[in-house]
């Protein structure tokens, strides 16, 4: 999640937002939060609707970069590269900040969390009862699998039964030339 979107929902602006993480750095490591590169920055821009490339150009004055629309990104200096936050980072911005909304929007991920891990720990017991279901049913299935089979094998035999075997030549009544 960018620092912006960040910043919405626990209801202070970007600046602030990212004045207490620059104050707070070492609760945010490399896996809580990382600041897009200049091309992801640029890319990111381009897919917001930031008007022409010209408009971001350091050269340009703030009067004409103010005439183009930037989306979520209202007033923030092009130059300045956004922040993305993981989960992690998202939730330890909430305990840096001081405002209403980031307080309870702790509470709320918090909770959320911890619903989720009790989900998570019940499918994995779901999955283990499921599996030794399975190996007890396979169990029974292959013994009844044998003896379906021999029944079927019996069947089989009783409606195509084999050939009989061909009458013995019979032996011709009279005199019989020496051969």
């Amino acid at each position: 999640m960018l620092d912006n979107d960040l910043a919405a929902i626990y209801g202070v602006s970007t600046k602030r937002l990212n004045e207490q993480v620059k104050r707070n750095l070492e609760r945010f490591p490399a896996d809580f939060m990382f600041q897009l590169t200049a091309k992801e920055s640029a890319a990111y821009r381009s897919q917001i609707a930031t008007g022409s490339p010209q408009a971001v150009d350091s050269q340009r004055s703030a009067s004409d970069r103010s005439q183009f629309a930037t989306g979520s990104q209202k007033h923030r200096d092009p130059r300045l590269r956004p922040y993305a936050f993981t989960e992690y980072g998202a939730l330890m911005a909430a305990n840096v900040l001081n405002s209403a909304q980031a307080v309870q929007m702790s509470v709320f991920v918090i909770r959320a969390f911890v619903k989720m891990r009790e989900t998570l720990l019940g499918t994995r017991e779901l999955a283990k009862k499921l599996a030794l279901l399975e190996k007890k049913l396979t169990g029974r299935l292959d013994s009844h699998e044998a003896a379906i089979v021999h029944v079927l094998q019996q069947l089989m035999q009783i409606l195509n039964p084999p050939p009989p075997p061909p009458d013995p030549p019979q032996r011709r009544i009279g005199f019989q030339p020496p051969a």
